[in-house]
């Protein structure tokens, strides 16, 4: 009972370190740490070692959390390995990662045995148990991130052959790992227990071997049932998919206490392999792979926050101080295998030189997967494993920080990056570009124009007389390029407006948003399938087919507001500005004169919606959004210009 009653203490205790991690771990982010580090850091400054918020006894009571952890990590693994998106590039796939696999974990162990001596735990241990340790290390150095790796591509908006590469590899590769690590992890404990290799013993792995596919294969089985009803709900099928992971741990050490007791040796199946088995069967085998996904995307961020402050109070801070030359050292021998093995691995593939030099690049950053299998190492070996433990989180530290920016290069000098560019400074002029010439197009370049903007309509189209629209500026193009763009000085425009199909004007949306830059691109939207991919985009997207509903019903609920933002109430207007007095700036909000018929509705800085009240101070390029009169409006508009 008291052990129950502790168990619950330091889980509601470990719980509010786990909350203050994540507020921590996201101010970091602002000095361009990784959550990572900042969620180990944490777990570090609230371990034992420091202010022992996270006692030292709580490694045993907290150990649920650990196994629950670890299974989610090895079906988010699993689950990012769809066969179908890698078929274009499986050649390379398929070289890349069996180089990365054997020449890292090879070169790897092979270095870690020779400087065995340097390695305070290693050093007295024999020559077996030491190629034991060295391959223990070498395995869980081959380990990837898929999430730091989707996460980086997602940023950078990355897309091609070496991005698409890379991914598969970094998917591929885990899984593997996994795999390879049950069985290194086997033989690992069969020569510290003095087993004998025999044939017994060969028989009795591969039998293990197949137990945990079979079990795999049944839960996989059985999570796909779970998904495939209806009636549950989502946040019940996300709680049973955590569970199941769990449960498996538990059916591991039932199983081993129960055939040790009655077979008098212990039966073991491996629990990540079955999670990543059963992981494989859902998302390849099965129709509810988006759902799956979806729960483990929704659970993850909890998950990780738990595994990886836990992680880092697990460090021992008097062994890490004793290592952290061995590290920089282990950390160094891990680059070097990684660099020999893309190397090797994009010759085999016939990949172009570029892509063979910088291959090793994608390959750096590790986090889930390789903490979890330190951290199975850990537990299994208690004399000397939270020492081996120590080591490699702070290897996987490092790789951390240094790996992200390495993987951003690598897109960067491959070209397959499309991140936003810069936007350009208002030079005091509201220009907007319309493309496409049809009655509406022309309707809104004429209000524009009635409210001071310069508008340009640009349009392939030849069926109109060129004294149509005399009072519009319309510019014939020959196509949507880049190019084109830049004749039509679009790196001046405040506005672009694109009025043509969703195929067309997401080219024209792409354009502007890694070439010129443009803060507002509107969109009007001909499909609402294609929604998302313009929202990715930064668009501002007029839905037709929904916009009359809004409209209507705002002016049911609201119509004063309505008509007043719609400028339908006579001699009102809504205005957006840009401060750019640098005088403004810091001025708050309750100083800054404005007509009494005049209201601040809104301010944007930095693309975000701040809410604001008296004491909000303005910064140089925020924008307010106005209400008022015209007059008033255009008055107030001058008091944000520059100061020549």
């Amino acid at each position: 009972m008291n052990n129950v009653i502790t168990t619950i203490a330091l889980t509601l205790g470990f719980g509010i370190v786990a909350i203050a991690a994540t507020q921590i771990a996201k101010y970091l982010v602002r000095y361009k740490l990784p959550v990572i580090t900042g969620l180990l850091l944490t777990g570090i400054i609230s371990g034992p070692y420091l202010l022992d918020l996270i006692p030292l006894e709580a490694n045993g009571h907290l150990k649920f959390i650990n196994n629950v952890a670890l299974a989610f990590i090895a079906y988010a693994a699993s689950a990012e390995l769809y066969l179908r998106e890698m078929r274009s590039r499986i050649n390379s796939i398929k070289w890349m990662t069996a180089s990365q696999l054997f020449v890292t974990f090879f070169f790897s162990a092979g270095i870690i045995y020779l400087i065995a001596d340097y390695i305070p735990f290693m050093k007295d241990q024999g020559a077996a148990e030491k190629v034991a340790i060295a391959s223990l290390f070498a395995i869980v150095f081959v380990a990837r991130s898929p999430a730091s790796a989707i996460a980086i591509i997602n940023e950078m908006r990355a897309k091609g052959p070496f991005v698409q590469t890379a991914l598969g590899v970094t998917v591929v590769k885990d899984f593997f790992v996994i795999l390879f690590f049950s069985i290194v992890l086997a033989m690992s404990v069969a020569v510290f227990e003095g087993t004998e290799f025999d044939t017994m013993f060969v028989l009795k792995q591969l039998l293990e071997l197949s137990m945990s596919l079979l079990v795999g294969y049944i839960l996989g089985k059985l999570l796909i049932l779970l998904l495939s009803s209806n009636d549950l709900r989502f946040w019940f099928k996300s709680a049973v998919i955590v569970l199941s992971g769990y449960l498996v741990y538990v059916l591991h050490d039932h199983l081993h206490h129960w055939t040790e007791q009655y077979l008098h040796y212990g039966f073991n199946i491996e629990p990540l392999l079955v999670c990543i088995i059963a992981s494989f069967i859902v998302t390849n085998f099965s129709k509810y792979r988006a759902e799956f996904l979806s729960i483990l995307e929704r659970i993850g961020p909890y998950v990780y926050v738990a595994f990886f402050v836990l992680s880092g109070a697990a460090i021992q801070l008097n062994i890490f101080v004793q290592v952290i030359g061995i590290t920089l050292v282990l950390f160094t021998v891990r680059l070097v295998s990684l660099m020999i093995g893309g190397y090797v691995g994009g010759k085999l593939s016939g990949d172009p030189p570029l892509f063979n030099r910088i291959s090793w690049m994608p390959y750096v950053t590790q986090a889930g997967v390789g903490l979890g299998l330190a951290t199975l190492v850990a537990t299994t070996f208690p004399t000397w494993g939270q020492e081996f433990a120590t080591i490699v989180i702070s290897v996987i530290v490092i790789n951390q920080i240094v790996g992200p920016p390495l993987f951003k290069w690598a897109i960067t000098l491959v070209g397959e990056g499309h991140t936003k560019a810069d936007a350009h400074e208002f030079d005091g002029v509201r220009d907007a570009i319309i493309f496409g010439l049809e009655p509406q197009s022309v309707a809104l370049a004429k209000t524009l124009q009635d409210n001071g903007w310069i508008v340009k309509i640009a349009t392939r189209s030849t069926d109109f007389r060129d004294d149509e629209y005399p009072d519009v500026d319309i510019r014939r193009i020959p196509d949507h390029t880049l190019e084109t763009m830049h004749s039509l000085e679009a790196e001046n425009a405040e506005a672009v407006v694109t009025m043509l199909t969703d195929d067309e004007n997401f080219h024209i949306v792409e354009l502007f948003y890694e070439h010129i830059g443009t803060k507002d691109v509107i969109v009007r939207l001909n499909h609402r399938y294609n929604f998302n991919k313009f929202h990715d985009l930064g668009a501002l997207i007029v839905d037709p087919s929904t916009a009359i509903v809004s409209l209507l019903d705002h002016f049911v609920r609201s119509p004063q507001a309505a008509s007043l933002l719609l400028g339908m109430e006579s001699n009102q207007d809504s205005m957006d500005v840009t401060v750019l007095n640098q005088d403004l700036h810091g001025l708050r909000l309750r100083n800054l004169r404005l007509p009494s018929d005049t209201l601040v509705l809104s301010l944007k800085r930095r693309g975000n919606l701040i809410i604001t009240h008296g004491y909000t101070r303005l910064r140089k390029g925020d924008v307010l959004t106005l209400v008022g009169s015209k007059e008033s409006l255009r008055d107030v508009s001058l008091k944000f210009e520059p100061i020549n």
